[in-house]
């Protein structure tokens, strides 16, 4: 018969095996959403769950078996952007003036739109039926730009009649004008234009200007 302390060893022995297995399968499900996040964002006809599965290094079967459903690869991958989002929010408040922080997030927003409007084409799933899933990610987006701004009015370098929400249907609009491959860059030089023209007179020299 044995003793409880090499009974304790047996089941400590057993379940090493079983932590390392979680732990790179955390690992496999972390790197299929960089993954997805990067091939829906360029979108086009290669993007597709094999091609999100052989840019993780995985085979499909390790994607379905992370996400059975395509909208519970969807909803992971949109609220990782949205969380990083509201990570650099903080990031770009310290590390740039307070207009060019703005800019800069709204650029990065507009690779948000372009992540989501691949996966709402590649996955063929229905682009309403998330309205919580908006309602709360649209909030949390709010209160980061919504920071951004309020540190470039009280600045004095942008013009203080205009929301956080504002802003972001702004951005919203100019992202759905156009459907066409390479809308990013348009949409980009919109968003360059936008930002001055909420700039107070007088105030830092417009984004890209040149000499």
């Amino acid at each position: 018969m044995k003793n409880r302390r090499e009974t304790e060893g047996e089941e400590g022995r057993v379940s090493r095996p079983g932590r390392k297995m979680r732990a790179d399968s955390i690992r496999n499900r972390e790197r299929l959403i960089e993954a997805a996040a990067d091939v829906f964002r360029t979108g086009g006809g290669e993007a597709s769950l094999e091609a999100v599965a052989r840019k993780a290094g995985v085979g499909i079967g390790t994607l379905y078996r992370h996400f059975p459903k395509r909208d519970a690869l969807f909803e992971a991958v949109y609220r990782r952007e949205v969380a990083e989002l509201a990570d650099l929010a903080d990031h770009l408040a310290e590390s740039h003036e307070p207009v060019e922080a703005v800019r800069l997030w709204l650029h990065a927003n507009v690779g948000l739109v372009a992540t989501k409007k691949g996966m709402l084409a590649a996955l063929a799933i229905a682009a309403d039926g998330r309205t919580e899933l908006y309602a709360e990610s649209f909030e949390r987006l709010t209160r980061a730009v919504g920071g951004l701004i309020t540190a470039a009015v009280e600045s004095g370098a942008m013009r203080p009649d205009i929301s956080a929400e504002e802003v972001l249907w702004a951005l919203i609009g100019m992202c759905h004008m156009r459907n066409q491959p390479g809308w990013q860059s348009g949409v980009l030089k919109l968003v360059d234009v936008f930002v001055d023209g909420l700039r107070m007179c007088g105030g830092a020299e417009p984004s890209g200007a040149k000499v």
